[in-house]
């Protein structure tokens, strides 16, 4: 199979090269997100915690989003493996352009609903300020009504990982956090004949940057025969393909949505503190995606290299590469636990500077960051099972041991606890779910 040549070869030679070649880009992408996301909220913050609720809250919303795009990102980087694996260019091509075409339809459907309901999608949080509720349904409106950019740009991410090419998206997302980090503070504060748009100029400044990102993947295309077939999406592409995609990224999808749900259900519940425990739970969790949005990007590594090599047949180079996986994120994990420890008041003051409400934030951050490490390891185990078609049964233990989570901060928000029984529970969960997932996997490789 010829390739490009800076597709890493994930069939052959050193298990630990082909996944650093692959996954080193893919979470420096990833660390690049974070940073996009921080810069957002670090110049929200300076409007003050009302701001940060408000937009946290829409964002819920463009997270749920991503699990509507999981379903044609996952199936066509999934399947496009797949076809790389077995020599197959012509299936890979076919998977690859009905993977696109399904992610702009969910995009402007999803954009449509979101619009026309935006007042009771907002409502649902019981938001206590009016001025907060306003500036979140703006924030959703423009987030949400033109998440076409992110679609098409989570897709061709996937599919560039699954032809082995994890550089691409990694240029293409530098250079939009670079766009957004103008656009943010020029936009929010204004500068000269641009008015200050506070919450709005944030959603747009977010969306110019996917719109910059997109661009720079689809032009980026043209070197390569296989990805460049693929974003021909005028042309149909038959129904098995498209069949074959939604039988794969269904589960993926559905597991990323009533996550978020989950995560919904306990930001209504976090609103009985106040709208600034709203805040610290919407930008805590911004922080804490520099271990999980890295591991989810170490994820996608593994997906790509499990895929390829499960439809090589190779399960021995499978096995492998899982295990070289847990040890990095293990490490990894264990790095971010310190950093959110020991390091939760100074990093958590860059983004909140009302003194009221650091303690608060600074709790949060020290209690989730207990469970970092197992978050690594199930969300890098949940990108194996995939590669290997098995999304179905990750997103069953997924969507259990996540769902836990509803009783258990009710029951220990409800003790003197308080409010951080609500933390304890999103990190006695994470823990679970890390050892739980690490288990099946071994058992299954061991019937292998």
């Amino acid at each position: 199979m010829n390739k490009v040549k800076k597709n890493t070869d994930l069939l052959h030679g050193s298990i630990l090269t082909a996944l650093t070649e692959l996954a080193i880009p893919i979470m420096a992408t990833s660390l690049v997100q974070t940073a996009y996301n921080l810069t957002d909220m670090a110049w929200i913050g300076r409007v003050g915690s009302d701001a940060v609720a408000a937009v946290g809250a829409a964002a819920m919303y463009t997270w749920l989003s991503s699990g509507v795009a999981a379903l044609a990102r996952m199936g066509g980087q999934v399947k496009a493996a797949h076809a790389y694996g077995a020599g197959d260019q012509k299936e890979a091509v076919q998977y690859g352009k009905g993977a696109l075409q399904i992610a702009v339809m969910l995009a402007l459907a999803f954009g449509l609903l979101v619009n026309l309901f935006t007042r009771p999608l907002i409502g649902f949080f019981h938001l206590n300020s009016s001025e907060v509720i306003h500036n979140a349904e703006i924030y959703l409106r423009i987030a949400c009504g033109l998440i076409v950019f992110a679609f098409v740009g989570q897709t061709l991410t996937g599919l560039y990982t699954a032809a082995g090419n994890s550089r691409t998206p990694f240029i293409a997302n530098c250079v939009g956090m670079g766009a957004n980090m103008i656009l943010d503070p020029l936009l929010i504060f204004g500068l000269g004949p641009i008015p200050a748009m506070g919450v709005m100029g944030a959603a747009a400044a977010t969306v110019t940057a996917q719109f910059i990102v997109s661009l720079v993947l689809i032009l980026c295309v043209r070197g390569d025969a296989v990805l460049s077939g693929q974003i021909q999406i005028w042309k149909p592409t038959p129904p098995r393909y498209l069949k074959m995609i939604i039988r794969i990224g269904f589960p993926a999808s559905i597991q990323s949505m009533l996550y978020c749900g989950i995560s919904m259900v306990l930001t209504r519940f976090v609103t009985s503190w106040g709208d600034a425990a709203v805040a610290v739970q919407r930008l805590g969790g911004q922080i804490e995606t520099i271990s999980w949005m890295t591991a989810d990007g170490f994820g996608s590594a593994i997906n790509a290299f499990t895929g390829q090599n499960f439809g090589a047949k190779n399960m021995k180079r499978v096995k492998k590469g899982y295990m070289i996986s847990a040890g990095v994120m293990f490490l990894w994990g264990m790095f971010t636990t310190s950093l959110l420890v020991f390091g939760a008041v100074p990093i958590f003051s860059l983004f909140i500077h009302e003194p009221e409400v650091i303690p608060i934030g600074a709790g949060y951050m020290r209690i989730i960051g207990y469970s970092e490490m197992f978050l690594c390891i199930e969300l890098m185990t949940v990108g194996a099972m995939s590669g290997m078609g098995r999304t179905m049964e990750a997103s069953i233990l997924t969507i259990l041991l996540t769902a836990s989570r509803i009783p258990l901060a009710f029951w220990l928000g409800g003790t003197s606890l308080g409010l951080e029984g609500v933390w304890w529970a999103l990190t006695i969960s994470s823990v679970v779910k890390g050892i739980v997932f690490f288990s099946v996997f071994m058992v299954w490789m061991r019937k292998v």
